[in-house]
């Protein structure tokens, strides 16, 4: 196994230069002395006759090992003013001009875009200089960038953070990128300047993100545009953070692992119909064009490579061979970009794969020698597919990337054991049918959306089920730092196990009824989500959890929504609303903008194009924040009517339900909901102009509930104020670890003896009423 061994030493040289530091000089005269050794004449005359036939393997070795180094040396940049890094840390501002090399990462509160430098100017210099490099500049949300776009920005270069969690540093190096500009400004020079192939690739990729949201609710949309897309920005961190703990996370990123079992899952699917050797064309056709959709930028494209690689393994029949082609395909990775042994993703796109071909068939034919003690030898050969597919390929990928995840993310997950195969026979469907509803959508948006309600269940499952073990306890084990010796121990241990010439290797594997029981729950989510999301003839009101910031639901008794504010996250508000309103009648009635600041409106320009509503009633200043300008703009460029609030307005909601504008000032409005005997005063606008004007409460009167104003500041909540309201329930938004350190004291003292739900602690509370009582329901209890 000559080349294995070959590309292994070259892996091991590049490693050895990135811990050792030794220097070009170095690996150079290593590398003429290993490649001296390998000459005839040079071995007769340095080495005795013994030794002459055993040294060239050794000498070959150590030549690609010193190769691997000089290449790791030669790809390090090299410090001078002829490279983007040399400005770094400098404090001066800079303009640069470049050209935006990826489609831009939008986040809720910032954008990132990767920029090609081609020219500089250091302070007031007129002329310009032309470094090299890409460098990361994060700028305010929104602004239209795209690929191709030529941008000058202004700002001050900065070397990447790294502390001992995480270094930035050296992630960004691994793509080529050694500065960054936060707090950047931007400015576009020309669009279209970058490859026209690229471009049409990540305006398709960002045609079909839209066309995603379009046919899902959040979170499912939010999940499928990961699963599909390989876009995670749209995730809230509750669901990620779920993921994680689960050991499901490859599910929702376009990594190796997940493109190497899903590269097993077609070659399986497509073998039963069209044999082997046309089963795996059809599926690397598969990965390939699925590689194509998402964009095909460097990440995607080794992904595709290791499933491709999974492929050809299974297809070589032997370890010995697919061992071969692992190595070599991971050496000529490194190749080309020697800092990718250090990415996680590489780790675990090659370990995943190792998995595959280490134990996939012994574990199949583990399976069926234990289902052969009881079941016949041809029922037990039936079902070895489809636990090989739902169960086993996953197991075998676990075995060799358990060691790396734990290495880096410190976390043990033993729900990963149960939740993995829980949620693994419906993958299939959400790649393939959920590939197939985006590419209806892109050509006919009604037909994708059709299609759609029909991939929904499957996405729901899975975000549901992840959930739903992340809850378990003791389902995560936090291990703190793990040593490196003893992942390396760890993989010692399996391969000598694995090749040890007696076959120490033996493994048991139990079948469980995953498909049926999977159906049966598709069935029941679907049924009871179908049930829930009809009107139930009662008022609901609830206080999302979006963290700074309010965020109201209300849906009438006849099934009418209306949304108050949104809190300063699109990704936090999107999930709640995905999880609240039907899946297929996923317009909002009215959107009331009570208060135009930042931490109200922030997250309504990302949500609303996925929830649009039908009317706007909009109180305060239009200019009252950049963020309600950028509201503004979307209402006006989607064509949605905008009715300034004034006092003594009302919204029936029908059913005796009424939303009323009691007063409006500078701040924005304070609402008053009723319903019956219910009535909920909403003072999300209020200043001391309204509270003067409200008589401190005493022209309100009793209320039901009552929203705590400005997340709880003591001024805005005056004793005066709760006492002559005497709310039977107090309501507070306000984000975990408040900085403004919210809620005051002042106004907890002031609510003594009234229950207090919260969202920092309670999470979202939802409210019911038939108008003359009241049921309340909270996320979790303190």
């Amino acid at each position: 196994m000559p080349l294995l061994y070959l590309s292994l030493a070259f892996l091991a040289g590049i490693q050895s230069a990135a811990i050792s530091g030794l220097p070009v000089l170095f690996w150079v005269a290593s590398a003429l002395a290993a490649g001296l050794l390998l000459l005839p004449r040079a071995r007769a005359r340095l080495l005795p006759a013994r030794s002459r036939l055993s040294l060239p393997p050794l000498a070959a070795l150590l030549l690609f090992v010193c190769l691997g180094g000089l290449r790791f040396q030669l790809g390090r940049p090299v410090a001078g003013p002829e490279l983007i890094s040399w400005y770094n840390d400098t404090g001066t501002s800079l303009s640069v001009v470049g050209l935006v090399v990826g489609p831009p990462d939008e986040r809720d509160t910032y954008t990132n875009l990767r920029v090609r430098v081609e020219r500089l100017r250091p302070g007031d210099e007129i002329i310009h200089t032309g470094p090299r490099g890409v460098l990361l500049a994060r700028l305010p949300p929104g602004g239209g960038w795209r690929y191709g776009d030529r941008v000058v920005l202004t700002g001050s270069l900065e070397t990447p953070p790294e502390d001992e969690a995480f270094s930035y540093r050296a992630y960004l190096a691994r793509q080529g990128v050694f500065s960054l500009m936060s707090n950047a400004k931007g400015a576009l020079l020309e669009r279209g300047a970058g490859s026209p192939v690229l471009a049409a690739l990540f305006a398709l990729r960002f045609r079909a993100e839209e066309v995603v949201y379009q046919i899902f609710p959040d979170p499912e949309a939010s999940l499928a545009a990961g699963i599909l897309l390989g876009i995670e920005t749209g995730i809230p961190e509750d669901v990620k953070d779920a993921f994680t703990a689960t050991g499901t996370s490859h599910v929702i990123a376009i990594s190796g692992f997940n493109i190497t079992i899903l590269a097993g899952l077609f070659m399986a699917g497509f073998g039963r119909l069209f044999g082997l050797r046309w089963g795996a064309l059809a599926a690397a056709a598969g990965v390939g064009g699925y590689t194509i959709l998402v964009g095909a930028d460097a990440a995607v494209v080794r992904a595709a490579i290791m499933g491709l690689l999974a492929i050809l393994a299974r297809q070589a029949g032997r370890r010995q061979a697919a061992l071969n082609s692992l190595a070599f395909t991971a050496a000529l990775m490194a190749l080309f970009n020697p800092l990718i042994l250090g990415d996680v993703g590489f780790q675990l796109s090659f370990a995943a794969t190792l998995g595959l071909v280490l134990y996939a068939d012994p574990l199949s034919q583990s399976f069926v020698r234990f289902a052969g003690r009881v079941l016949p030898e041809e029922r037990a050969q039936k079902l070895a597919g489809p636990a090989g597919e739902y169960f086993l390929f996953t197991l075998a990928a676990q075995l060799t990337t358990l060691p790396v995840t734990v290495y880096h993310f410190q976390r043990l997950s033993l729900s990963s054991l149960v939740a993995n195969p829980a949620i693994l026979p419906v993958q299939p469907a959400v790649m393939i049918l959920g590939g197939l509803a985006v590419l209806l959508g892109l050509v006919s948006l009604p037909a994708g959306q059709l299609a759609g309600l029909l991939v929904w269940p499957f996405v729901a499952y899975t975000t549901r089920v992840v959930e739903l073990f992340a809850g378990l306890p003791m389902g995560s084990w936090s291990l703190g730092e793990i040593a490196l010796g003893v992942v390396a121990a760890y993989y010692g241990l399996m391969l000598a196990l694995t090749f040890w010439p007696q076959g120490a290797l033996s493994l048991r594997a139990t079948l469980t009824p995953v498909m049926p029981l999977t159906i049966f729950g598709i069935l029941a989510v679907v049924a009871w989500r179908g049930a829930l999301a009809l009107p139930d003839g009662r008022l609901h009101l609830t206080m999302m959890d979006v963290g700074v910031g309010d965020g109201l639901l209300i849906e009438s008794p006849g099934g009418r929504f209306v949304l108050v504010d949104g809190g300063p996250r699109a990704t936090r508000l999107s999930d709640a609303l995905g999880r609240r309103l039907p899946p297929g009648g996923r317009r909002l009635d009215y959107l009331v903008v009570a208060a135009p600041l930042k931490e109200q409106v922030g997250g309504l320009p990302g949500s609303l194009e996925r929830f649009p509503p039908r009317q706007v009633i909009w109180a305060g200043p239009p200019n009252a924040s950049w963020e309600a300008r950028r509201l503004g703009e979307l209402l006006a460029r989607e064509g949605l009517p905008v009715t300034p609030a004034r006092p003594g307005q009302a919204l029936d909601l029908g059913g005796g339900v009424q939303l009323e504008v009691l007063a409006a000032g500078r701040r924005g409005a304070v609402l008053l909901l009723r319903y019956g005997n219910f009535t909920a005063l909403l003072p999300i606008g209020l200043d001391f102009e309204l509270l003067g004007e409200l008589k401190n409460g005493r022209r309100v009167g009793e209320v039901t509930v009552l929203l705590l104003a400005e997340g709880g500041y003591g001024p805005a909540n005056p004793a005066e104020w709760i006492e002559a309201l005497r709310p039977q329930l107090a309501l507070l938004s306000v984000g975990a670890g408040n900085r403004e350190g919210l809620p005051s004291t002042q106004t907890l003292e002031n609510l003594q003896g009234y229950p207090l739900l919260r969202t920092d602690r309670n999470g979202w509370v939802e409210i019911t009423t038939d108008g003359r009582r009241m049921w309340v329901e909270a996320e979790r209890e303190e």
